[in-house]
Parts: structure tokens; sequence; C-alpha cells
């Protein structure tokens, strides 16, 4: 119980340091500069960052790519679920786990249409062939390779029987996280706070998984 009280703390400071990020780039040292006259919160250290980093969209097909991969490894459980609901005729016999990771990607789903509808900030730059800014926090490609790739790495040790293909498995799973996250922030399509808020909505969507995990081998 400990743990599991552990597992939801975490993701209840991951949150607020989400709605604290958010706060920050709503409130805290605001300048109009992005394309378009865009304005972005600690705009400064967003600045500075960019013009470090630069734009490289080589870096931004890398984690386009990535991210439907991310999408194909959900999918693997998606087929699993699916085919024990031919056989076994109910969802409610369904392995309540996998039922859990759809549950977690409809969240996803509705986290992506939300900050499409309720703009944080805009992109640093303007993408082929759009003629104005599009929403830019949080990084929804952050958002969805770390909670898919790092909720199928959780998955994988009750679904794989081989220990070392399992492990070997969570450890690819963990490299296609990290270098997801941080290609996208070198493509310079994001600013480095729609990364951060990324990745403190990530954690905390992943730790309350992990939490609901725990509970139904409880």
């Amino acid at each position: 119980m400990r743990k599991l009280n552990r597992k939801y703390g975490k993701a209840a400071i991951s949150f607020a340091l989400f709605i604290l990020t958010i706060a920050l780039v709503t409130c805290v040292d605001i300048g109009s500069v992005g394309p378009a006259g865009t304005t972005v919160g600690l705009s400064h250290l967003n600045k500075g960052v960019h013009d470090l980093v630069g734009v490289h969209m080589i870096w931004y097909k890398l984690t386009n790519y990535l991210g439907y991969l991310a999408l194909a490894a959900g999918g693997v459980f998606a087929v699993i679920g699916l085919k024990q609901l031919i056989e076994r005729r109910s969802l409610k016999d369904v392995d309540h786990e996998i039922l859990a990771l759809g549950g977690l990607f409809v969240l996803l789903g509705v986290i992506y249409v939300l900050f499409e509808k309720v703009v944080v900030n805009y992109r640093p730059v303007l993408m082929e062939g759009e003629t104005v800014p599009e929403a830019s926090f949080p990084s929804s490609h952050t958002v969805l390779a770390f909670v898919i790739f790092g909720a199928v790495a959780m998955m994988l040790k009750d679904y794989v029987k081989d220990k070392k293909t399992a492990a070997l498995l969570q450890n690819v799973c963990m490299v296609l996280l990290i270098v997801a996250v941080i290609g996208r922030l070198i493509s310079g399509v994001h600013w480095l706070t729609d990364i951060i808020g990324g990745i403190f909505l990530s954690a905390a969507l992943l730790q309350a998984f992990s939490g609901i995990l725990e509970k139904l081998k409880e």
C-alpha cells in the first residue's frame, strides 16, 4: 500500500509541476519572439535555447517516425486485447492490465484534442505548408513517445515469457523514449518549455498508470 501511495504521490507532484509550467509560460516574461508576432512565456530562456539549438528538420522527421513506432508498439497490445475479447467473448474477461492500457491511450487522445483547442503557446517556427503557427504546448510527440514507450515497457514483463528478452525490449523502449524526447528538442519545432511540460505530464500519467497496474496485481 505504501508503494502504491508513493506512485500516486509522484503522479500528483508531476502533474503539479505540469500546471506550474503552464502558469510560467502564460504569466512570466511574456515576449513576442515567435513567428507572426506570437508570444511565449519565459521568452528569454525559450528564445536563447531555440537560437542555440537551431532548426533541424531531419530530427523532426525522425521523431515523427518514432511516434509511429510507439503507436505500433501500443497496437500490439490492442491486438492482444482484441484476440482475448474474441476468444473469451466478454470485455470483462480481457486482461485488466490491457484494459487499463487502453484507457491510458484514450486519455492520451483526449489530452491531444484538448491542447489543440486550448492553445497555451505556438511553435517557434512556421511548419512547411502552413501559413499560421500551430499549437505547441505541450509537445504532443514528447507525450506520445514518453507515455506509450514507458507503458509498454511496464507491460512487457508480464507478456514476454523469456526474462532476458523482456529486459532487452524494455531497454529498447527506454532508448527510443529518450531519443524521441531529446530529438524533439533538437528539431527546433518546439520551445524548451513545450518539452518540459510534456515530460511532466507524461511522468504524471505513467506514475498513475504504474499505480493502477500495482493495484490490479494486488
